[in-house]
């Protein structure tokens, strides 16, 4: 991820696999700070599907505290 100030928005997304081809669902807009928090509570089979965006990158939320 590019950028990574704890200030800077994101979106926290999670992406979910369906018969139909799954979808995205917002969890959150705002700060890093916060979205990072709200990922790490999120279950671990939830964690697996998370990713962030901001302006000009996506990055998974498992790759990002892996990293």
């Amino acid at each position: 991820m590019r950028t990574t100030a704890d200030s800077v928005s994101v979106r926290l997304y999670h992406l979910s696999d369906g018969d139909d081809g799954g979808g995205a669902s917002t969890l959150f807009y705002g700060p890093l700070g916060e979205a990072m928090a709200i990922a790490a509570a999120q279950p671990e089979e939830v964690q697996a599907g998370l990713f962030l965006a901001t302006d000009n990158d996506v990055v998974a939320y498992l790759d990002l505290i892996e990293g």
